[in-house]
């Protein structure tokens, strides 16, 4: 599609939107992170490389590794690049100045990279830590001699720092009095970068608690937070504007760690790109560095391409702080959404999308053998009983007929305690109370209301017995229908052709790791088994708008 055409599009849309008026729940996971790339073995030694930090303009990666030579203690390095496309050169040791025999390591450097804040001491075991920060006339210079950022800061242990773009905020960890039981975060702030820093300030309990919390990390324009937490992770936390307080952090393990821990985690200055250091497989035993894309939600609806249907979900947002279409300037927005988003949205154009939040995906286009394949997660699912293929009957492509008898399982690929998630799935046919997909101990998700035929679920904070949410879109009268439940964590939303018809609050969902199962109830009872057309299930570990 042309610009001008796209530009019809939203004239047309605009016009609707200002008709409709319609609603749009709000939503708490907005962006997600491509597949890590190692920063390679010219920075990963495999003696332990950590805690990254890359300049504004891309060319320098400060970061502290391990140095077996002085008994473990860890020295600040810097690689450099010519432009954001070539390779890091070979990695410089800060001179004697900066780098001394007390262990220093999480740098944090300055937008106009002039300014070089970081932890100098013992990590563990000593009260020693304090935070510094060393200074150079142009960024050909060499850095100076490191001064103390103040006494209030370092009149006790403060290690971890982060500095804010406008250099008038430094995160940092510490466990000075005042906290929650244990190391908190905390900011300092400054009227002018020549004044003195303030007393520090307890990110409070939403944040903090007795867990114990490391290596805080403010994003380019202040409103992202992200952390390690000792008990589950990486966490990000969000807030509105520079004055609001933070709200609740959201644990960003499921899609971040992978095969090992992540820590230390930065953001670049552009926003589209995060650094951490992990234990992954990567050069040696011990910590690699690593970058990761991260990535804005472009498709909306969760069918799989960017087109007029996430176009009018994006309209049907403007002006308003939704998150869901708030994709731009960075993949998290900035707080409305306008022509930045607008923008962002139109690079994806017409593209079929590669989302790492869809976790499973059956198509069921197959046209003989008991396999349905799954394309993303490797979780195939397995046909009991006659499985009968219709390869041209599906609404995309093929579809899997049941007759009520035979039925799919496959492992599970996403826990619903773990956080947010979205099934979709278009069905044809069934009967009351027969189940088009459910899970193993634990609930129905995607059912026809016994009684009337209209779609509900069983997923809720009771589990098995937990009250189910039902809605008056009939899915049984023959026709084909795409379904869908959603659940960010506080409400759950169930749709039937695009149309929002059942939603309640609910904050927490049971835990349960038992197999999917495709065209029966949680029990195999009778009187569950589907009687119909089921085509392409979609599960994504997101919240997802149809």
């Amino acid at each position: 599609m042309k610009w001008f055409e796209i530009r019809m599009v939203v004239v047309s849309v605009l016009g609707l939107c200002l008709l409709l008026a319609v609603a749009v729940p709000t939503a708490r996971a907005d962006f997600t992170f491509g597949e890590p790339v190692n920063l390679g073995p010219l920075i990963n030694t495999g003696h332990g490389d950590f805690t990254p930090c890359l300049s504004a303009d891309g060319l320098e990666v400060y970061f502290a590794r391990h140095e077996p030579a002085l008994g473990n203690l860890s020295s600040l390095f810097v690689a450099r690049r010519a432009t954001v496309d070539s390779e890091w050169g070979v990695p410089i040791k800060l001179s004697s100045l900066v780098n001394t025999r007390e262990r220093e390591y999480s740098p944090s450097i300055s937008v106009d990279g002039l300014s070089l804040y970081f932890a100098r001491g013992w990590l563990s075991g000593g009260a020693n830590q304090r935070i510094y920060v060393t200074s150079r006339a142009t960024k050909d210079d060499d850095w100076g001699i490191p001064v103390s950022v103040g006494a209030a800061v370092n009149n006790h242990r403060a290690f971890y720092p982060c500095i804010s773009t406008d250099e008038l905020e430094l995160y940092f960890s510490s466990d000075r009095p005042g906290g929650y039981g244990g190391v908190d975060l905390w900011v300092t702030t400054r009227a002018t970068v020549n004044d003195e820093w303030a007393t520090p300030v307890n990110l409070g309990p939403t944040i903090n608690s007795s867990d114990g919390l490391h290596w805080p990390a403010i994003s380019p324009d202040g409103l992202l937070l992200f952390f390690m937490s000792a008990s589950d992770g990486p966490n990000v936390a969000r807030r509105a504007t520079r004055d609001d307080p933070w709200g609740p952090p959201i644990n960003l393990a499921r899609v971040l760690n992978g095969t090992g821990w992540v820590a230390g985690a930065k953001v670049s200055f552009d926003g589209s790109a995060l650094y951490f250091y992990s234990n992954r497989p990567g050069y040696g035993s011990n910590a690699n560095i690593w970058q990761a894309p991260i990535l804005p939600v472009v498709d909306f609806n969760g069918d799989g391409v960017v087109d007029t249907k996430d176009l009018v979900k994006l309209i049907d947002s403007w002006d308003q702080a939704d998150p869901l279409c708030d994709i731009g300037p960075y993949p998290w927005g900035d707080g409305v959404v306008d022509a930045a988003d607008l923008e962002v949205l139109m690079r994806y154009w017409g593209q079929q999308v590669d989302d790492p939040t869809l976790v499973g995906h059956w198509p069921f286009d197959e046209a003989e053998g008991t396999i349905a394949h799954d394309l993303v997660g490797g979780k195939d699912a397995t046909i009991l009983g006659l499985a009968q293929w219709q390869p041209e009957g599906g609404k995309i492509d093929g579809a899997l007929e049941l007759n009520g008898m035979t039925f799919g399982t496959a492992n599970s690929r996403v826990n619903p305690a773990s956080g947010p998630f979205s099934v979709l799935a278009w069905v044809q046919g069934g009967a009351p109370g027969e189940v088009i997909l459910s899970q193993q101990n634990g609930a129905n998700w995607l059912m026809a209301d016994p009684a009337t035929g209209a779609l509900m679920t069983e997923v809720g904070p009771m589990g098995r017995t937990g009250p189910g949410l039902i809605s008056d879109a009939v899915i049984t009268d023959g026709h084909w229908h795409r379904i869908a439940f959603t659940w960010d964590g506080a409400n759950r939303w169930l749709y039937v052709d695009d149309v929002l018809v059942a939603e309640d609050a609910r904050d927490d969902l049971p835990s349960c790791s038992g197999k999917l199962v495709f065209g029966a109830g949680k029990d195999m009872a009778p009187g569950t088994f589907f009687t119909g057309l089921i085509d392409d299930v979609r599960i994504y570990n997101r919240v997802v708008w149809p």
